[in-house]
C-alpha cells in the first residue's frame, strides 16, 4: 500500500519512515526513528530526487509506482551517494530501465564503488549546470563535505524548491506529518534536529558556511531535505540555526554540567555547584552523567549552551574513560568558542583536572578555560565550599564578558 504526501501541484514526497533502526550509522541512538526522504516530480519529464535506505525499498517502490500511475521514470537525480539515500539505485534501474541518472563526477565514482549499475545511464553535471524537465528548470550547486565530498544540492528555479541533501535534516520519523508548520518544532523537533546536525555535519562548519553563502543568493521558498521535515514557511528560523551551529556560536547562555562519578561523590559536588549557579541567577543549567548519557546527546547540548563544567574523577592517573570519550568527540566535531570550568576529584592522585585542561588548551580551538577550579579529595567537604563558591562566581562573571 502506498504512503505519499503532496508537496505542490506536481511534486510528491515518496519517502519512507524507519522505526526499526536502533542506531543511525550504527552509532547514534534514534529512539524516534528516522525518515528517508525522496521526492518525485511530474512534469513533461518525470524526475525522482534521491532514493532511500534498503530497509524501506519495498514501500518506496510502491510509492513511486502509485504516483507515476503508468508513466515511465525519465530521470533520477542523486544529490548524495551515502547508502541511506542511494541504496535503491539498482532497483530503480531494474524497474525503469530507460531512466537517466543525473549527478556529478565524484558521485558517479562512489556509485561504481558501491556496485551500482549506472553505466550507459550517466548524465554528469557540475555546479551551475541546468536541466529542464518541462516547465521546471533546475540548477545544481556543489556542497562538498556537507557532509560527504560528492554532495550537491539541486534548486528548482521555477518553484524555489531546494533539494538540500543532508543539509537541514533531522533525526525522527515524520509519521504522517511532512511540513515543519504541521508540528510544534521548538517543542518536539529542535533537539533532534540539533543532535542530527551536530553529530553528523558538525565537524564541517566551514563547508556549511560556504553552502549558506551560496544559497543566500537564491530565492528559496521550500527546503526538501533527505531526513526530517520539509520547510515551506519560516525558513529563516532554521537557516539561522545553521548559521549559529556552523560558526560554533552557542544558541543560549547557559551551563552544561557533565560529570563522571564512580561512587557518587563527584556527582554530589556537581549538584551543589548547579544549585549555587541557580541561586546566583543562572537558571539555564543542565546536568548529565557522562557514563549514562549517549555522547550524541552531550554533543548536541554542547553546541546549544555557552558554558561547560567538566567534573571528573581521576581514573588510573588519567581522565575517566567516558569523560575522555566525550572530550575526544568534542575535538572530532570541532567544538569551539566555549567557556569551560573544571571540577576534579581523586583519592590518591588527583590528575584529572590538569589533564582535562591540557586537552582543552592543546587539542581544541578557542576554548576559554577558567583559572578557578574545584579540587576534591575523595568527596566534597565543608572546607571546599569557598572554592566552589569562587568557581560559581567565576562562571557567572564570565557570562558578562565577551567570549574569547
Amino acid at each position: 500500500m502506498h504512503c505519499v504526501r503532496k508537496i505542490s501541484d506536481d511534486l510528491y514526497w515518496v519517502g519512507v519512515n524507519d522505526h526499526r533502526l536502533m542506531l543511525f550509522e550504527n552509532v547514534h541512538p534514534i529512539p524516534r526513528g528516522v525518515s528517508y526522504n525522496s521526492y518525485l516530480l511530474l512534469d513533461k519529464k518525470t524526475v525522482l530526487f534521491d532514493t532511500v535506505d534498503w530497509a524501506g525499498c519495498r514501500q518506496f517502490l510502491e510509492n513511486i509506482k502509485f504516483i507515476l500511475n503508468g508513466r515511465k521514470l525519465d530521470y533520477l537525480v542523486i544529490n548524495h551517494v551515502e547508502p541511506d539515500h542511494a541504496a535503491c539505485i539498482n532497483e530503480i534501474i531494474l524497474r525503469y530501465p530507460d531512466v537517466k541518472i543525473i549527478s556529478n563526477k565524484r558521485a558517479f565514482v562512489f556509485m561504481h564503488q558501491f556496485g551500482f549499475s549506472v553505466d550507459g545511464k550517466i548524465d554528469q553535471v557540475k555546479e551551475g549546470d541546468t536541466r529542464s524537465f518541462g516547465k521546471h528548470t533546475v540548477t545544481f550547486i556543489a556542497a562538498p563535505m556537507v557532509h560527504w565530498p560528492e554532495v550537491m544540492v539541486t534548486f528548482d528555479t521555477t518553484t524555489g524548491t531546494l533539494f538540500s541533501a543532508d543539509a537541514f535534516g533531522s533525526f525522527g520519523a515524520i509519521d504522517g506529518k511532512l511540513f515543519s508548520d504541521e508540528v510544534n518544532f521548538d517543542r518536539d523537533w529542535i533537539d533532534e534536529a540539533r543532535r542530527y546536525y551536530t553529530n553528523i555535519v558538525g565537524k564541517y562548519g566551514s563547508p556549511v558556511q560556504l553552502l549558506l553563502k551560496k544559497i543566500s543568493a537564491i530565492n528559496i521558498k521550500t527546503i526538501c531535505p533527505l531526513h526530517g521535515l520539509v520547510w515551506r514557511s519560516n525558513l529563516g528560523y532554521y537557516i539561522d540555526k545553521y548559521q549559529k551551529w556552523s560558526t560554533y556560536e552557542p544558541e543560549e547562555q547557559g551551563v552544561l554540567i557533565v560529570y563522571a562519578s564512580m561512587y557518587g561523590n563527584t556527582e554530589s559536588a556537581a549538584e551543589v555547584l548547579a544549585s549555587r549557579l541557580v541561586e546566583k541567577g543562572m537558571k539555564n543549567v543542565v546536568m548529565y552523567d557522562v557514563s549514562r548519557t549517549d555522547v550524541s546527546y552531550l554533543i548536541s547540548e554542547t553546541f546549544r549552551l555557552s558554558h561547560i563544567v567538566l567534573a571528573s574523577v581521576t581514573y588510573n592517573l588519567g581522565i575517566y574513560p567516558p569523560m575522555l570519550n566525550y572530550l575526544e568527540h568534542m575535538k572530532a566535531l570541532n567544538v569551539q568558542k566555549r567557556t569551560v570550568a573544571i571540577v576534579e576529584n581523586g583519592s590518591w592522585a588527583c590528575t584529572s583536572g590538569k589533564l582535562m585542561r591540557k586537552f582543552l588548551e592543546d587539542d581544541m580551538k578557542n576554548m576559554n578555560v577558567l583559572d578557578e577550579q574545584l579540587s576534591l579529595v575523595s568527596s566534597m567537604k565543608d572546607n571546599n565550599t569557598p572554592e566552589l563558591e569562587t568557581l560559581a562566581d567565576a562562571i557567572i562573571a564570565s557570562m558578562k564578558k565577551p567570549e574569547k
